[in-house]
């Protein structure tokens, strides 16, 4: 269970009391996904363009990746039934969510970049340098 405070400051990893209060006398439950994320319709409030709002509460902390796909097209309002009221099956080419490695030791490095750790592949010397007015 988060503190007090932690629910009052932070955004980040969990909701906080505003959303948590707003949640309670706005929204009805619409579903759950494997990851623990819940998600929630608001019962007379609405978007810009007339349609009912839709949000999420994270399990842990927010990132907009850790959404699956078929919810993904539900609170983006491209489909009107969420995959909790129907049989929804992700495709095979669907990936299953990966945490965003940027910072980490699991990050992508490229050969030949600094982070990689190897040394540079020497110039092979078949580039032609471009020279203005030639």
């Amino acid at each position: 269970m988060k503190t007090f405070i932690t629910q009052f400051f932070t955004w980040w990893n969990g909701q906080t009391l505003g959303t948590r209060f707003f949640t309670w006398r706005k929204g009805t439950k619409v579903g759950e996904d494997e990851l623990g994320n819940i998600y929630y319709e608001g019962l007379s409030t609405f978007d810009s363009e007339g349609r009912k709002r839709r949000w999420v509460v994270y399990n842990g902390y927010a990132e907009a990746s850790a959404i699956p796909a078929g919810w993904h097209g539900w609170m983006h309002h491209r489909v009107d039934t969420p995959p909790s009221q129907e049989n929804y099956k992700p495709y095979g080419w669907e990936k299953s969510h990966q945490p965003n490695l940027t910072g980490s030791p699991a990050a992508y490095r490229p050969k030949g970049s600094i982070a990689h750790g190897d040394n540079r592949p020497t110039v092979t010397g078949d580039y032609d340098a471009w020279t203005p007015g030639a």
